[in-house]
């Protein structure tokens, strides 16, 4: 088990934001281009809540960076299922209002966290899937994109080599996500993927269900999964650390316990990205490698992989 934990300075709360770039494994070759992804993204976010932005809305503006680098398993450079089509899955949730909006198996569209986010602000429902997810989009003004916009020359390479059996799922690249806590004590949580290479289509992952593989409540903490998600779900990891979060104190611990019961129990690999109302930040991941970054107010944005 690798970790990292980041605590805040005295003084006045300041905002923090965390984002994870997917766990797996990046080639070392590649590594210098993933954490500058990551810092990027972090980097983006915090200018954001500098600039008065909402947890929530400084989550998103890192997660739309990252659907928006091709590097990623998100949005441009997504995974492809075995048809070598691009799903999407993404999902919001404000830790103020405990409200949240999803989608999954979408066709391609600029941004599905955009499209996430809009589902939560119409408040009907928390979840579309599919034609649904889509028919949402599109009457809610998000264009929506040739089937192979999104589509990489790597997302290609690689759909080819899994089915050809050379490659499995352990990838870096399952998800992209973002959790925030800014300076009154709101934390929010975003997360973003393309899926598993060479999916079944219409598989969903964790990522668009609450509770799995993003969650946010401002008296306990706000999570963002990444790794294989079929583990994710059947652990209901992030629901499991939340609950054992009641205080600042908890959450190393609760951390810890979700993660080794979710390896040790349902043989998961993956990690996860956590933050407090506080602005502790703890990270946990039992893969090779796990982009990340943590951009503080006042501060030189860190990450690491």
């Amino acid at each position: 088990m690798k970790e990292e934990i980041s605590r805040p300075g005295p003084g006045a709360r300041r905002g923090v934001v965390v984002v994870h770039g997917g766990a797996g494994f990046v080639p070392p070759e590649r590594r210098d281009v993933h954490l500058s992804g990551v810092r990027v993204a972090a980097a983006k976010g915090r200018e954001a809540l500098t600039d008065g932005a909402t947890s929530l809305e400084a989550a998103i503006v890192s997660v739309a960076e990252m659907e928006a680098n091709p590097i990623f398993n998100a949005g441009c450079g997504s995974s492809l299922n075995e048809r070598g089509e691009v799903e999407l899955d993404a999902s919001v949730m404000c830790g103020a209002t405990r409200l949240a909006g999803a989608v999954a198996a979408m066709v391609p569209f600029p941004s599905a966290i955009r499209v996430a986010e809009a589902v939560m602000n119409e408040g009907r429902h928390v979840l579309y899937a599919g034609e649904g997810a889509t028919a949402f989009a599109e009457r809610s003004g998000f264009e929506r994109l040739a089937p192979d916009a999104l589509t990489t020359d790597r997302a290609r390479t690689r759909l080819e080599a899994q089915l050809a059996g050379r490659v499995g799922e352990a990838w870096a690249g399952g998800t992209v996500g973002a959790v925030v806590a800014d300076a009154a004590g709101h934390v929010a949580a975003a997360t973003s993927t393309g899926g598993t290479v060479g999916k079944a289509p219409g598989r969903v992952g964790d990522t668009p269900l609450i509770g799995a593989g993003t969650y946010a409540d401002d008296i306990s903490c706000a999570i963002s999964a990444t790794g294989v998600g079929e583990g994710i779900m059947r652990a209901s990891l992030a629901t499991r650390i939340a609950l054992g979060a009641s205080s600042p104190k908890d959450v190393e611990q609760a951390a810890d316990t979700a993660m080794k019961d979710f390896a040790e129990r349902f043989d998961g690999s993956g990690g996860v990205i956590i933050v407090t109302p506080h602005g502790l930040v703890v990270m946990k991941w039992n893969t090779v490698t796990m982009s990340h970054a943590i951009a503080r107010e006042g501060e030189d944005v860190i990450g690491g992989i």
